[in-house]
C-alpha cells in the first residue's frame, strides 16, 4: 500500500530540478549582472528545500519496503508529508522575494504563476499530513483504506506538479536560463538530480 504512496510521491524533487536542470548557452557577454543576482537568490535557496524533498521520498519509500507498522508508518508519512509542504512552501517564498527576473516579459505574471504553483502544492501536502494524521492506526482495516486515499491523491497531485514544472520553464526566458546555468548551487541540484534514482524506481 505504501509503495503506492512513495510512487507518487517521485514527482516532486522533478518539480525542483526544473529551476536546476537547465542550461544555456551564454553570449559572449554573459547575462546581465542584475540578472545574475536574481539567479543567485533564487538558486541558493534550492539545495536545502531539494534535499528536504527527496529525503521526505526516500523515508516514505525505506517504510514500504520494511513493511513497517500502521504506527511507523503514520509517523513517518506525517513528517515526509511536513517535510514536502515546508519545502515548496519555502521555495515560493524565496522566488517570491526575488521577484520577477529583470528584463524579461511578463516576468511579474510567470513569477506569480511559480509562487501560485508551489504554495498550492505546499498547501495539499499540509493537507495530506492532516489525513494521515487522523488515520486510526488500531484499525488495520480502516487505515489502509485511508493510505489508499492518500495514495490516489497523491496520484492526482501530478497534475500540480506538471503545472509547477511549466510554470518554472515559462520563468526562464533567454538570459534568465543562462544566468541560472552559472549558478554553482542550481548547477549542484542538476547534478545530484541527474545522478539519483527517483523513489519510483526503488519504491518498486
Amino acid at each position: 500500500m505504501n509503495k503506492k504512496l512513495a510512487a507518487a510521491l517521485s514527482g516532486g524533487a522533478v518539480l525542483v530540478a526544473a529551476l536546476s536542470g537547465c542550461s544555456g548557452n551564454s553570449a559572449p557577454k554573459g547575462p546581465d549582472p542584475k540578472l545574475v543576482s536574481w539567479a543567485k537568490s533564487v538558486c541558493d535557496a534550492v539545495p536545502a528545500q531539494d534535499a528536504k524533498i527527496k529525503a521526505a521520498n526516500a523515508a516514505i519509500s525505506t517504510t514500504a519496503a520494511d513493511t513497517a507498522k500502521p504506527e511507523t508508518l503514520q509517523k513517518t508519512d506525517s513528517k515526509a508529508f511536513q517535510d514536502m509542504a515546508d519545502g515548496y512552501k519555502a521555495i515560493a517564498t524565496a522566488v517570491n522575494a526575488a521577484g520577477a527576473p529583470p528584463g524579461v516579459s511578463g516576468g511579474a505574471k510567470r513569477l506569480g504563476d511559480v509562487v501560485k504553483s508551489f504554495n498550492s502544492l505546499s498547501a495539499s501536502y499540509a493537507d495530506l499530513k492532516k489525513q494521515v494524521d487522523d488515520l486510526d492506526t488500531k484499525d488495520q482495516a480502516k487505515f489502509a483504506s485511508g493510505l489508499h486515499d492518500v495514495a490516489t491523491q497523491m496520484t492526482e497531485l501530478e497534475k500540480k506538479h506538471q503545472s509547477g514544472t511549466e510554470s518554472l520553464k515559462a520563468l526562464q526566458q533567454g538570459e534568465v536560463q543562462d544566468a541560472i546555468a552559472q549558478q554553482p548551487s542550481c548547477k549542484k541540484v542538476a547534478s545530484s538530480t541527474s545522478s539519483s534514482p527517483s523513489a519510483a524506481s526503488t519504491a518498486g
